[in-house]
Formats: structure tokens, sequence, C-alpha cells
């Protein structure tokens, strides 16, 4: 196959692009690749860079680029703490993959001999100048942090490395016509489910994916959601509405592991089909806005807030940490804004 592959940054984000002539094979290849996109202005494929997609397209991975044993070494052991502290797969990944990106712009260099400048550096000559998000910078950050204190015995001063200022982004809130369009959009009794308990319990797609028939309680009127962001175990209201559907659609679809199962039975539902099913949605609801399904969860904690719901539930009915995340919501809502008389009705 006659194609080319570039390391490149695509909004703020590290992926591969691949270029190649129009062919119905190639295009068909890569649309194999999860989270695959094409750009119309720089007329190429591209793709997340890790270290299976580098392998599949015959790049150096990042672990091939670590000349350094010792390297190599320290981020096994990394990961081998990072499992035993119970941090989630996508952390364990995400930092290690960080580490081996770091590990590789100091290949020459023995691990006892980095420092605070050399990350430092790192942060200017790297991060910065390919534009990394601010996100990434964090994340970066707390893995060299970790792992010289896992791996090295060594404390990293912190102090002195620049941390971004954290962007003030308020989330995305649909009106409560925009939702019902949504919600009713689909006639498949699976799609319109799935979409309504995700608004109706303010509910993380990873979260909807992972309930099981036994979470839901009929009886109580609540359903369990174990284990989610954080390991925590949380349980939210189900409203008569939805349970009488949940009913219609377990009686219908009779779900026999988890309560949203794909193709295969007793194999929870796949989140990218989902994100499928919402772009379906607004198709049909002919809504322009790039709505994702998080969308849904910040509108269900707006109007909840703007229906006179006390911030302290809403804190618990979304499961946040801290009562400062919940806060936001008082940024989008509108029941106390629409009250401001514009000085420009009195002209």
């Amino acid at each position: 196959m006659n194609w080319s592959a570039k390391i490149i940054t695509h909004n703020q984000e590290r992926r591969i692009a691949v270029s190649f002539e129009k062919d119905a094979t190639l295009i068909a290849w890569i649309k194999t690749f999860p989270g695959v996109r094409w750009s119309q202005t720089k007329i190429y494929w591209h793709i997340p860079d890790n270290d299976e997609n580098r392998k599949e397209l015959g790049i150096p991975t990042l672990t091939e680029l670590l000349p350094n044993k010792e390297g190599l070494k320290g981020i096994e052991n990394f990961k081998l703490w990072l499992r035993s502290k119970r941090y989630s797969e996508n952390t364990i990944k995400t930092y290690s993959d960080a580490m081996k990106s770091f590990l590789v712009f100091y290949r020459l260099k023995d691990l006892r001999e980095i420092d605070n400048d050399d990350i430092i550096q790192y942060n200017n000559d790297y991060i910065l100048n390919n534009r990394l998000s601010p996100s990434y910078q964090n994340q970066i950050v707390n893995a060299i942090k970790l792992f010289f204190k896992t791996t090295q015995n060594r404390v990293i001063d912190m102090e002195k490395i620049h941390r971004p200022k954290r962007a003030k982004v308020l989330p995305n809130v649909l009106s409560k016509e925009e939702v019902k369009a949504i919600l009713e959009a689909h006639s498949n009794l699976k799609h319109k489910t799935m979409l309504s308990l995700i608004y109706s319990c303010g509910l993380r797609c990873g979260e909807l994916l992972a309930l099981k028939p036994v979470h839901i309680d009929s009886k109580r009127n609540i359903v369990l959601l174990k284990n989610s962001k954080g390991k925590k175990d949380r349980i939210a209201p189900l409203s008569p509405k939805i349970l009488n559907m949940l009913r219609e659609y377990f009686t219908a679809c009779k779900p026999k592991v988890y309560l949203f199962e794909g193709q295969v039975d007793g194999k929870p539902y796949d989140p990218r089909s989902l994100q499928v099913v919402l772009k379906q949605a607004l198709v049909k609801a002919k809504i322009t806005k790039p709505v994702t399904l998080h969308w849904l969860r910040h509108s269900y904690a707006t109007h909840l807030l703007e229906s006179g719901t006390d911030l302290r539930y809403i804190q618990e009915l979304l499961g946040h940490n801290s009562s400062k995340t919940t806060e936001i919501y008082t940024h989008v809502s509108t029941k106390s804004i629409q009250q401001i008389k514009s000085p420009f009705d009195d002209l």
C-alpha cells in the first residue's frame, strides 16, 4: 500500500497524519483505526499517536525509541505501582505514555541525572513548542512527579515546575426544548432509552454502559452507580417516567448481563456506537450545535438548579468531590440572569 505517515499536533493533541492518493481499499483500511478523523483543510487522515497505531504503520514506537533499559524497567515498575494503587487503566496508559515521551526526549541522559531544570526545558522545548494542551501539560507534570517518587525515590520540587493556568470553561447546556427534541428523535426504543437515562439521571457515558439490570431498584426508584469516576458508588433517583420506559425496554430487549448490550450478547454497548446514536438524533432534531453526550449531563445539572434544587444535592447526584466543581453550573443558569432588566429597555 502506497501511503506516508508523520507525527503532527492537531487541536493541541499528538496524532499521526496518514496521506495517500484516493483509493477505496486504503480508505476502508484507515477507517478501521479507532479515533480516525479526516482533515478537509490538510487533506489527510489522522489517528491517535500511540504504540499500537505506530506498530500498525511501521513507525518506531516510543518504547523502541528508548535505548535505556533502566528507563524501560522504570516505566514497567511505574505501571505496577499505579495498578497496585488501583489507578484506572486509562490513567495508567496516559501516565506511562507521557513518561515514555519524556524519557525519549532525554534518551541520552541517565535517569539519575535528570533534575528540575530538565523538566522545565522539556516543558518549554517540547510541550510549548508543539502547542500541546494545558491538560496534557498538567498530566505530564503529575506523571513525572509520581514516576520519580515511586521508581527513583526522589522528590521533584514542583514549585519550580511551571503549571498552566486552568481555563475557566463554562459547561455547555441545552434548553429543555432542545433536550426534548433530542430524546424524542429516535423511534428505536433502546437508543431512546439510553439517551433518556443519561439526561434523567445526569450520567456519564461510562456509567450508563456499566449498568446492569440488578442496579435498577424499581421499589426504591433509584439506580445504583457502581465504581463510577473516582471509584465511588452513588445512587441517583429514577423518575416514574424513566422507570416506565426502562420496564418497556427490558421487556422488549431482555438484556442478559449489561442493561444495554451491543450486537454481542453479554457485552456492553460500544461507547463509539452511542456517540453515533446521539449524532443521528441531532440530525433528526435539526440541531446543529456540536452536542456531546456530556452536554446532557451538564443540562441535567443546570435544569435542576433552575428548578430550585439545592446545590449540595446536585453535588451528591453528580458524584462531585468538591462543591466548587458543582458551583460552575451557577454561571450558566439563566434563572437569575433572566430577571435582570437591561438598561437598554429604558432608553
